[in-house]
């Protein structure tokens, strides 16, 4: 039986007609509740030194104090609470919990995470701090890997991760993303596929195949995957046009492929928007399935 971690016990108050989905976190876990393959525990909270490992101690200081300027919680696009500062340190901890039991167990994977458009001093887009950056760098502090690969197939850029460690030659940063759609101002990931409006499953899977080899030639000792449910047709904020089967085959290309490797994997959410939102829970719950289906339970 795997363990998932997740925060949906932390209900933040967004002011009504807010366009963040938060109930998906509860769905998602609601429907891999039905699978007898899967346990939960609420994800720990990180703590501020082990956050610091990614994010400048300022940044840091001004969210946690609640001090951060009226420019800067735009930025991120959530209200600044007490609620956001623990789903926030939770979101993390997560990564952090599943990136443990990645290592003692093969696969890991947390009901939240995959916040990539966080950047080392600056949120951005929802994402407050970026959890993958957070738990590479504790993985190279704590000597648990040496050389760590980020594949990041949300719908947008992974700019907050690409620029944590654009000046990082162990850490390989994979986006394959929109190229029409947020963040305006893209970073440079050490690999970016930019895919045309429209791209549907054919072309993505296509897409996906080509480059992954890759990632295995980079010969990482661990793997993060930011597994956004939103390429998924339905979704507000998308662009793109795949089918719950293509996102499916997406996720099986890439846990096959991981099995293959024998590598240390860990799953985050990262981002969905779809209308109605239960297709995107229903999204990222099959990528768990898969994972359970590829790795094992």
């Amino acid at each position: 039986m795997k363990t998932l971690f997740y925060t949906d016990q932390y209900l933040l108050p967004l002011p009504e007609g807010h366009r963040f989905p938060i109930e998906k976190y509860r769905l998602t876990r609601e429907l891999l509740a039905l699978d007898s393959r899967f346990r939960f525990e609420p994800a720990p909270l990180a703590d501020r030194e082990t956050i610091e490992l990614a994010h400048d101690s300022e940044y840091v200081a001004a969210f946690l104090g609640g001090t951060l300027s009226p420019q800067d919680v735009r930025r991120v696009g959530f209200p600044w609470s007490p609620e956001l500062v623990k789903r926030t340190l939770a979101s993390v901890g997560g990564t952090l919990a599943a990136t443990q039991e990645a290592l003692a167990n093969g696969w890991g994977g947390t009901l939240a995470g995959g916040t990539h458009h966080a950047f080392r001093g600056e949120g951005s887009g929802f994402c407050v701090f970026n959890d993958i950056a957070v738990a590479t760098n504790w993985l190279r502090t704590n000597c648990r890997a040496e050389r760590i690969a980020v594949i990041d197939l949300d719908v947008h850029q992974g700019d907050g991760t690409a620029q944590i460690f654009q000046d990082e030659p162990a850490i390989l940063t994979l986006s394959v993303h929109c190229e029409v759609n947020f963040p305006f101002r893209k970073q440079q990931s050490k690999i970016d596929i930019s895919l045309a409006e429209g791209v549907d499953d054919d072309e993505y899977l296509r897409v996906l195949e080509e480059v992954l080899p890759r990632v295995w030639a980079f010969q990482p000792d661990f793997v993060f995957y930011q597994a956004g449910a939103d390429p998924l047709h339905t979704d507000a904020l998308g662009k793109l046009k795949l089918t719950h089967e293509g996102l499916i085959r997406r996720d099986q290309i890439v846990m096959t492929a991981i099995k293959a490797n024998r590598l240390p994997f860990v799953i985050t959410m990262g981002g969905g928007y779809s209308k109605p939102i239960e297709n995107t829970a229903l999204a990222h719950a099959n990528t768990y399935r898969v994972a359970a289906d590829v790795l094992g339970a």
